[in-house]
């Protein structure tokens, strides 16, 4: 759950490497791709043609034309991968909810973020159903997707402890959190069934319908408490 923006990360040493992966032809001198976002395209790329499990560490390193070693200066299992550039839009997210103005309510800022932050470019949502259908329906990533879930659900009570004056670990941001996940993946599991429409488009109508539900429960949900909120 993210805004696929384009990530440039610290760039490897700039040579070509002759490898030999079993998929392509041996000695091919291939330059090599020098991003996450890239190297983690290449992995859903592989990950879709041959399964994330039967896929190795090495396979990815082959297909980006790296070393093994300088894979994993990037990102630290092949669980990470499948997640891409997560940390900086994780703090993009972040970013996000700071900008909203605080005489914007909290239901309608959760709302407003949670639409804007998932909202993609047309020509990005083949691969981001690709991705997301890995993250939400392979078994080996279920582990690892929690934590990334938990540190996504943090971000949004981190945001709404702010504004109601409080601890992020208290129940009621905690609670927050948890809806503003459901919500986002309700809407992605929504998107990812239904192959008559996999616009970007479509996935934004779901986040809209479902940030609309969010904001009744949050205001729900605040009603029954007694912080002041901010």
């Amino acid at each position: 759950m993210w805004i696929t923006l384009e990530y440039n990360g610290t760039e490897c040493r700039n040579t070509t490497i002759s490898f030999r992966d079993g998929k392509g032809a041996a000695g091919v001198s291939r330059q090599p791709i020098t991003t996450t976002t890239r190297i983690s395209e290449v992995a859903i790329d592989l990950f879709d043609r041959h399964g994330f499990e039967e896929t190795s560490v090495d396979d990815i390193a082959a297909g980006a034309g790296i070393a093994r070693r300088t894979l994993f200066r990037y990102f630290a299992s092949k669980n990470a991968v499948a997640w891409g550039d997560f940390d900086v839009h994780l703090e993009q997210m972040r970013r996000l909810l700071d900008s909203l103005p605080n005489s914007l309510p909290l239901a309608e800022a959760l709302a407003t973020a949670l639409v804007e932050f998932n909202d993609l470019p047309e020509s990005e949502a083949p691969l981001h159903r690709r991705r997301m259908t890995l993250l939400l329906t392979v078994p080996a990533l279920q582990a690892h997707s929690m934590l990334m879930y938990g540190d996504w659900r943090q971000a949004i009570a981190g945001y709404a402890a702010r504004r109601l004056r409080g601890h992020p670990d208290e129940h009621l941001p905690q609670l927050i959190g948890w809806l503003a996940l459901g919500t986002a993946l309700a809407a992605y599991e929504q998107w990812l069934a239904d192959d008559t429409d996999p616009s970007a488009r479509r996935l934004r109508e779901l986040l809209v319908e479902g940030s609309s539900l969010l904001a009744v429960g949050i205001d729900a949900a605040l009603s029954r408490s007694t912080p002041a909120i901010g």
